[in-house]
């Protein structure tokens, strides 16, 4: 069938939404260097920080997956762009630890609300079959805002000082919200979509199944919890959320420290590093894609290419032993590209997995893993380098967790259809 503008459109908007989050977040990762030498932070103070960050992120994670499968999407989406906005201009108006604590908690109140959120959107406008390419493109949006950010920060800090960085990235969330409003209407209801258009929606291959709840049919977190694959899927995002948060929030200050880059310098390894990962995760969802279209089951195609990418993660080993900044870059790049062909598989292996009704909060569940993995992760990262300095065991560890988390999803996740009687 004829792509639809409808469609496509809907997936611009996850990916403009997706791409101000991680603008949001990165922000504090960027500017560590200039705050901490402006109030002076010890790195087990910033590893606290993050850590405030990801237990709120954690428990929004929770509120938010059960108010999108009540609310619905465009409500829903609406207020955790808003709160964390809120939050992300509130970090130019603290100066001590616990206040910037509380900005990061607020910010990732609302920022849990992100992927859920658009997990559950692809889920009600694309059959399965096209769910992993839909979801690698709007989760691309986290890599360009990535690129995006280390470009406004600098200008912005260099310019008008690091406090500005924060209010005018922060005020993106707001115009968002505006579009998304004046855009969005679900397909049901949406009058560009026709009868082909919403029959396509709802279409599967042979070897697909697609459970729908009876009417008015509520599923609790409980029932939830009696399947092994709750459990499967949130350990593997609790085992390797916390290293996308290691690139995230503690490259540039690697790079600086390592390697002597500084602000203005760190922009193009940086941009390097996030291109790469926008590929892979796009090229993440092409392939597993790719594999249903030739035949293969869903299983066979989600695990073998979380597999194939959780090879390309193993050589983080050896970057305390190199020397060459741009081969350190690559390498960092190669992972985080791992890391986007990772997450565009596993948020589609949720949608593959529960019905559609139940995405939202699934997603939400799978994510408290993630998030109480990073928020122990902030800590234990920030105390390792108070303690030794180095990233070498940081590193190390970091290599092995996709391929933990393969197994696990090998082992314990048989990627069909649970049906809710």
């Amino acid at each position: 069938m004829k792509r639809s503008n409808v469609r496509w459109t809907v997936v611009a908007l996850i990916f403009f939404a997706t791409t101000i989050n991680y603008i949001d977040r990165q922000v504090i990762g960027l500017l560590k260097p200039y705050i901490q030498d402006d109030l002076g932070w010890s790195e087990a103070d910033y590893g606290y920080i993050v850590t405030a960050f990801q237990v709120a992120y954690g428990i929004g994670m929770l509120v938010c997956g059960r108010m999108l499968d009540k609310f619905g999407s465009k409500i829903g989406y609406s207020i955790a762009i808003i709160v964390w906005s809120i939050g992300a201009v509130l970090h130019a108006a603290v100066r001590s630890v616990t206040g910037f604590g509380a900005a990061r908690a607020i910010l990732g109140l609302g920022e849990a609300g992100n992927f859920p959120a658009a997990v559950k959107v692809i889920a009600e406008w694309f059959p399965k079959r096209d769910r992993a390419y839909a979801t690698g493109l709007f989760n691309s949006g986290t890599t360009i805002g990535a690129i995006i950010a280390p470009i406004i920060v600098t200008a912005i800090t260099l310019q008008w000082g690091w406090r500005w960085a924060f209010v005018i990235t922060g005020l993106l969330g707001f115009f968002w919200v505006v579009a998304w409003w004046l855009i969005y209407v679900a397909p049901e209801k949406n009058p560009k979509v026709n009868a082909a258009e919403l029959e396509y929606i709802h279409s599967k291959d042979e070897c697909e199944e697609e459970a729908e709840l009876p009417q008015g049919r509520a599923v609790t977190w409980g029932e939830l919890f009696r399947h092994r694959q709750t459990y499967a899927i949130l350990f593997s995002r609790f085992v390797t959320d916390w290293v996308w948060w290691l690139f995230l929030f503690w490259t540039p200050d690697f790079l600086n420290k390592v390697h002597g880059v500084d602000l203005k310098s760190t922009v193009l390894p940086l941009i390097i590093i996030y291109t790469m990962s926008s590929i892979g995760g796009i090229y993440g969802g092409h392939v597993s894609s790719q594999f249903v279209r030739f035949g293969r089951s869903l299983d066979f195609a989600r695990k073998t290419t979380i597999l194939l990418f959780a090879l390309l993660v193993l050589p983080l080993n050896a970057i305390p032993y190199i020397h060459n900044i741009w081969i350190v870059v690559l390498i960092i790049g190669l992972a985080t590209s791992t890391h986007q062909a990772w997450a565009s598989n596993i948020f589609t292996i949720v949608s593959d997995v529960y019905p559609k009704q139940v995405v939202g909060s699934m997603t939400g569940i799978s994510s408290v893993g993630g998030a109480v993995g990073g928020a122990l992760a902030s800590s234990f990262v920030g105390l390792i380098l108070e303690w030794t300095g180095s990233y070498t065991t940081i590193f190390m560890v970091a290599s092995m967790m996709y391929l933990l988390a393969w197994l696990t999803l090998k082992l314990f996740v048989p990627i069909r259809q649970i049906k809710f009687e």
